[in-house]
C-alpha cells in the first residue's frame, strides 16, 4: 500500500495564483537527540511561520505524533510509535552520507532533507504543509535496467492520459539520457528545457510553469535538451520546487526516472507511486531487486517488457523482484527505430499500446482492474 495520503485526481488552486497562507501556525513535530539538527530545524520551522515542538525519542513523541501538522524525525531515530502515521520528512547532515538514504526507506519516511542543502526546500514544505491537498498526482517510470524501455513507457502513458483529457505533464529525470524530447520529435518546440530551470528556489507558479513548458501531442514536457551542452546541473532543491509546481497545475505527472542514484534521488523520492520496469530476463531481474532499495516507500509495481525471445514469464519475474504485477509493456516491432526516428507518439496510438496505458493509469488512480 501507498504510504502517501490519497489525493483527489482533479488539481485545486487555492486562492488563485496568490500564495496560501495559514489562517494559524501549524505545530511541527521533530524527534531527535542531536543538538546540531535540532538547532537547523528551529531556524527553518521560524523562517516558515511555524511552531515546533522538540522530542529526544519516539517514547515521547508518541503522545504528539498524531497531531502534529508535520513529523519530521532526525537520523538517529531507528524506529516509530507503534501504529503512527509514517513521519513526512527524515532529516540529516551531509555527514550521514548514503545511510541517511537506506534508514528513509526502512523507516517509511515520504521526503528525505540534507541539511543545510535543503534548508529553503524544507522550508518551503513546511510552510505550505497545512494547505489543502493540491490533487496531482505524481508517477515515476523507473528502467529496473538499462535499456528496459521506462522512457517507451512513460512517453506512452503521457501520451494515453492526454488522449483522455487529463491535463499532463511528462517530466524527463534522466540528465544523461540524450534527451527525451528527441524520441517525441519535440527538440524544436518552443519553451522551457531544465537547464532553463536552474538555480530556481522557493515556491513557483503553476500557471505560469504551464505556459512556459513546451507541449507534444495533447501533453507538456519537461525535457533535457537533446543534442545541447547538459553541463548546467539542477539541483535536488530546485527538482522538489518544479514537482511541487506541477503537482499544483496538472492532473497527473509522469517522470521518466533516470537509473543514476542522483536521479533516483531527486526525482524519485517525489513521486507518489513508482512502475518499474524490466524485461523477462533473470539479470534484469536481479538488477530491477537492486534498484528497489534505491527508491522511496510508496506504492510500487512491476511492468514487464514483453520480447519475442523471452527467458521468463511474467508472474516469475514479478515473483523474484517481489512486486505485484501491473501489465505488460507491448513488443511493438520497429520500436527501436521509432525512438530513434522520433516517431514514438505514432506506436502510441496501436491498441495494443492503448490497452496498455489504459491499465497503468488505472492502477496508478488506485482503481481495480
Amino acid at each position: 500500500m501507498s504510504r502517501h495520503p490519497s489525493r483527489s485526481s482533479k488539481p485545486r488552486h487555492p486562492g488563485g495564483t496568490a500564495p496560501w497562507v495559514p489562517a494559524e501556525a501549524r505545530e511541527t513535530l521533530l524527534v531527535t537527540g542531536l543538538d546540531v539538527l535540532r538547532g537547523e530545524v528551529e531556524r527553518i520551522v521560524a523562517a516558515a511561520g511555524g511552531t515546533l515542538r522538540t522530542v529526544p525519542d519516539v517514547r515521547e513523541a508518541a503522545r504528539f505524533w498524531d497531531m502534529a501538522s508535520t513529523v519530521l524525525v532526525g537520523s538517529d531515530i531507528r524506529e516509530l510509535p507503534p501504529r503512527r502515521r509514517a513521519p513526512a520528512v527524515l532529516v540529516g547532515m551531509d555527514s550521514d552520507g548514503d545511510a541517511l538514504w537506506h534508514l528513509a526507506a526502512t523507516i517509511g519516511a515520504e521526503r528525505v532533507a540534507v541539511l543545510p542543502e535543503a534548508s529553503a526546500w524544507l522550508a518551503e514544505y513546511l510552510s505550505r504543509s497545512g494547505a489543502p491537498e493540491a490533487g496531482g498526482l505524481i508517477l515515476g517510470i523507473a528502467g529496473g535496467c538499462g535499456g528496459a524501455g521506462a522512457t517507451t513507457a512513460a512517453i506512452w502513458v503521457a501520451q494515453a492520459a492526454a488522449r483522455l483529457g487529463a491535463r499532463t505533464l511528462l517530466v524527463d529525470g534522466d540528465p544523461w539520457g540524450g534527451g527525451l524530447e528527441l524520441a517525441i520529435a519535440a527538440e524544436d518546440a518552443p519553451g522551457l528545457r531544465w537547464p532553463d530551470l536552474a538555480g530556481v528556489s522557493g515556491s513557483l507558479d503553476p500557471d505560469q510553469l504551464s505556459q512556459a513548458l513546451p507541449t507534444a501531442d495533447g501533453f507538456s514536457f519537461l525535457s533535457w535538451p537533446g543534442g545541447r551542452d547538459v553541463s548546467t546541473e539542477v539541483d535536488a532543491a530546485t527538482v522538489a520546487g518544479v514537482l511541487d509546481a506541477a503537482r499544483r497545475g496538472y492532473e497527473l505527472v509522469v517522470v521518466d526516472i533516470g537509473r543514476g542514484r542522483d536521479a533516483l534521488r531527486a526525482f524519485a523520492w517525489e513521486c507518489d507511486r513508482i512502475m518499474v520496469v524490466a524485461p523477462a530476463q533473470l539479470r534484469a531481474a536481479v538488477a530491477a531487486a537492486r534498484m528497489l532499495r534505491e527508491l522511496p516507500p510508496v506504492e510500487t509495481a512491476l511492468v514487464v517488457r514483453g520480447t519475442p525471445s523471452a527467458a521468463l514469464d511474467a508472474p516469475l519475474i514479478a515473483d523474484a523482484i517481489g512486486l505485484p504485477l501491473c501489465g505488460l509493456l507491448p513488443h511493438i516491432k520497429g520500436i527501436a527505430v521509432a525512438m530513434e526516428n522520433g516517431r514514438l507518439l505514432a506506436t502510441g496510438r496501436q491498441r495494443r499500446v492503448q490497452r496498455f496505458a489504459a491499465r497503468v493509469l488505472n492502477l496508478a488512480a488506485g482503481e481495480a482492474s
